[in-house]
């Protein structure tokens, strides 16, 4: 195991050399410096782990060293050492940088417990950033597997909107991957250090919401035997996911568009209000603007809510991205279940396309996952999908992919859509364009590069 690099600074030779001793019996790699300055060059010309540095030394001291050691973004954890400390010396120190301080004299034992103190807690710094990146890595737009213009769409505008406080409201049918998103949103903002807290409103018991949103003080209610914190408090500084907001009942809805005006909640039984900063991102499979006009929802929770509406399409409208999606989740459940499993047959591909897929991405994740249990070959075939997926239309236009290679079914599916597109406007580019989603200039270079036109003109 390589050895911790420690860097001792002071000014008196006698104790660089005694620290020297006591530390390389520990089985540390030390080096000296003899005041702030010569330390300075050495930690530019060299990495260490900890620097343990007097206070009280010539030429630039202690205190001073800790400025520089910050300007110049150091990342040795720093323990002071003084044997004139005030408590004050101390303080002043701590919030300049130093992990910690220690007084002279010290016993052996108390340096080398105060730098296993401060291994433990950069091992743990390191760790966090290291997990951090890791979760950031998973809800990073360019890992979404799409190739739908919709969905590219969607996810320019979260990049753009991330970083901004304003509430989100996703709507989209179940399975779709809204909570996916709004932690995308969460992990590509500034708040991405602090939580990000979820909660099913159609999932909890109205009588037992408020409290489970907004918290409660002990004996505001029979079973109330503790002061609680509500998800909005644990939520605060990062991101509250409101999913099922349509579920809200009305009396929990006036007090959520309170707590949206003045940022601040009240706990159940408390006089006094506490100040928030969450994010909220909401979500809904219902009709938000139909539940309005029935009397189910606020209207003006609904306005304050839907400030950045986001729709996200359900897969039967993306079916472009099924070939992707169905090679990300073999490559993930072969993993995860230890298969060999390379792919999918031609047969089982053309059946899961025409398949309409009530349960969008997520019944898709599970037919595959299914798919890779019950197979005992290299493939997933027709025989390992479930009997709802074989339900399906024979005369759809995606029963005319017989091909085993992944991308040349999917141009052939493309090529197949925009000529219904075609026959449907009677060959008018630009509502085919509108029907299929794509800019005008896409289809004309997908006419070309599918050689449509050329077909259409031998049939005419």
């Amino acid at each position: 195991m390589e050895k911790r690099k420690v860097l001792v600074v002071d000014d008196e030779e006698s104790f660089r050399h005694l620290l020297s001793v006591i530390l390389e019996k520990e089985g540390y790699d030390v080096e000296t410096a003899k005041d702030g300055q010569e330390a300075l060059d050495k930690l530019a010309g060299g990495l260490f782990n900890e620097v343990l540095c007097d206070i009280r030394m010539p030429r630039m001291d202690g205190i001073e060293f800790l400025k520089e050691a910050k300007k110049a973004r150091i990342d040795a954890t720093i323990i002071m050492m003084s044997a004139y400390g005030t408590l004050d010396t101390a303080i002043e120190a701590m919030k300049l940088g130093a992990y910690d301080y220690v007084s002279k004299p010290f016993k052996p034992d108390e340096i080398i417990l105060t730098l296993t103190k401060a291994e433990e807690r950069e091992k743990l710094r390191r760790e966090n950033i290291y997990l951090r990146r890791e979760v950031k890595k998973e809800y990073d737009f360019s890992n979404i597997i799409s190739k739908n213009e919709k969905m590219i769409g969607i996810f320019d505008t979260i990049g753009k909107v991330a970083r901004y406080k304003s509430t989100i409201l996703i709507a989209g049918e179940s399975g779709t991957g809204k909570e996916l998103v709004a932690k995308a949103i969460h992990f590509n903002s500034e708040r991405s250090a602090s939580p990000f807290v979820a909660v099913n409103c159609g999932a909890i018991p109205e009588n037992l919401l408020e409290s489970e949103l907004f918290g409660h003080v002990r004996g505001s209610f029979t079973d109330a035997v503790r002061t609680k914190k509500g998800l909005f408090e644990e939520a605060d500084g990062g991101t509250l996911f409101l999913d099922e907001i349509g579920e809200l009942p009305l009396s929990l809805q006036v007090k959520l568009l309170r707590v949206l005006q003045d940022e601040e909640i009240r706990r159940i039984g408390d006089s006094k209000s506490i100040k928030i900063d969450a994010r909220i991102v909401a979500a809904t499979v219902k009709d938000l603007e139909k539940e309005v006009k029935e009397g189910n929802f606020r209207d003006d929770l609904f306005y304050r809510l839907n400030v950045l509406p986001l729709r996200i399409p359900p897969l039967r409208e993306r079916r472009e991205d099924i070939p992707l999606l169905v090679d990300h989740f073999i490559d993930k459940f072969s993993q995860s279940l230890g298969k060999h499993v390379k792919g999918i047959t031609p047969e089982a591909l053309k059946t899961l396309l025409r398949y309409g897929w009530p349960g969008n991405v997520r019944e898709l994740e599970n037919v595959i996952e299914r798919g890779l249990v019950l197979t005992e070959t290299e493939a997933i075939d027709v025989e390992n999908l479930p009997p709802e997926v074989h339900r399906s239309d024979e005369g759809s236009p995606f029963s005319l992919l017989d091909e085993y290679s992944i991308k040349k079914a999917n141009r052939i599916l493309e090529a197949e859509l925009i000529r219904k597109a075609l026959r449907k406007t009677n060959g008018n580019h630009t509502h085919a364009s509108r029907l299929l989603e794509i800019s005008h200039r896409t289809l004309l270079y997908k006419i070309k590069e599918y050689g449509i036109e050329s077909e259409r003109s031998t049939h005419h």
